[in-house]
């Protein structure tokens, strides 16, 4: 079955993940586990360049984006996204709210939103630790602004309580959109579906963090028909990317 990975990362990680996060790595388990394109972040916003690199070698395989962090400010933030969307043809836009010490809805992000609304390019956003990354923080800024699509990465991550509430705030507006990677229920991948919409699930790996073969049996054994596995490994991110 294809798949695209809706997030994964290149960078130095240290012990914090299994494998070295190359992408000669990544690319392996790309080829081993049929994974034909990926969604491909930094590790944080200095690593962007390396994204470009891996790009520029494999222009089939990856869709960067662009990693900001809202506290350098507003001009940053518009530099790196004019750098690396407008003048290199990145698809979109990564923020990390727990790492960068910022609530998701607060103020200082609507630059950065206001500039993915005019370029039409989603934005991704690690959700799932308190204070800084709730569903309910994210879902206040994408009723900011309707006009973007908003991917929640993890879609709650680890706890109970926050996969729920990414679920219900993903119903209650349209413009977000679920990637599962280290979000350890399958029973809710297909519970997404069902209640958010067939066109708003996604697989992801979290590469280096995640073995892909974890994040595929979650899919194949969440109780979905394999029709709907394919929107959830494949046509899904295909469709929110279109045709860039």
């Amino acid at each position: 079955m294809k798949k695209i990975d809706a997030h994964a990362h290149i960078g130095q990680f240290g012990s914090w993940a299994g494998v070295e996060g190359t992408p000669d790595v990544l690319l392996s388990f790309m080829d081993e586990y049929e994974i034909e394109k990926t969604v491909l972040c930094a590790k944080d916003h200095n690593g962007n360049e390396g994204v470009l690199e891996a790009w520029r070698q494999h222009p089939d395989r990856f869709w960067p984006l662009v990693y900001v962090n809202p506290t350098e400010g507003a001009e940053e933030c518009r530099r790196k996204i004019e750098r690396y969307v407008d003048q290199e043809g990145f698809k979109g836009i990564k923020m990390n709210p727990l790492r960068h010490a910022f609530v998701a809805d607060d103020e200082m992000v609507d630059p950065v939103m206001e500039e993915a609304e005019k370029r039409g390019i989603p934005v991704f956003i690690h959700s799932g630790h308190p204070p800084y990354s709730l569903p309910w923080s994210i879902a206040l800024l994408a009723e900011r602004f309707p006009k973007v699509k908003v991917v929640m990465i993890h879609m709650g991550h680890g706890h109970g309580v926050y996969i729920d509430a990414a679920i219900k705030m993903a119903k209650r507006h349209p413009n977000i959109y679920l990637e599962m990677s280290g979000m350890p229920m399958g029973v809710k991948i297909k519970q997404a579906y069902e209640e958010v919409g067939a066109d708003r699930i996604m697989f992801g790996t979290d590469f280096p963090f995640h073995h892909p073969s974890v994040e595929i049996q979650k899919v194949l054994t969440c109780g979905l028909p394999e029709a709907a596995q394919e929107d959830v490994f494949y046509n899904n991110v295909k469709k929110l990317f279109g045709n860039m």
